[in-house]
């Protein structure tokens, strides 16, 4: 994923125009994803290791902060996914949230991630993005 650094450009499912942002820090520990920057509905990922697991924390513009971790048996090399582990500022059983992420790299300049969520304890809804390295 820290390939990825640089700036991206592309579509959501329903239509909407979509930027995202990745960026290093933490002396290259950790990548900063940027979802909509600069609109009023900009949200952040962080992603970085614990110990021996790759995890997420989304600061979602519904103002909670979803938990996830990469789930290697369910991704394959070009395949990553990310499912639920806690969440704050939320209770997972009713407030809507992110419960899975999964990105596909089409190839070094394209991806599409999907991002489900969940209300009232079950799927509620999948937004797509799908973008490319801005040039």
């Amino acid at each position: 994923m820290k390939k990825w650094a640089g700036e991206w450009e592309g579509e959501t499912t329903g239509g909407e125009k979509g930027r995202v942002i990745y960026r290093l820090t933490g002396a290259g520990s950790a990548l900063m994803e940027t979802l909509a920057p600069g609109t009023p509905h900009e949200m952040i990922s962080m992603y970085h290791m614990n110990g021996p697991d790759l995890v997420m924390t989304h600061y979602c513009a519904v103002g909670n902060q979803p938990q996830l971790r990469f789930d290697p048996a369910a991704s394959k090399p070009d395949r990553f996914v990310f499912t639920f582990v806690s969440g704050s500022n939320m209770d997972v059983t009713k407030d809507m949230h992110i419960h899975g992420v999964v990105f596909r790299v089409v190839d070094g300049d394209h991806i599409e991630s999907e991002w489900e969520s969940y209300k009232d304890g079950k799927a509620a809804d999948t937004l797509k993005f799908v973008v490319a390295r801005k040039k």
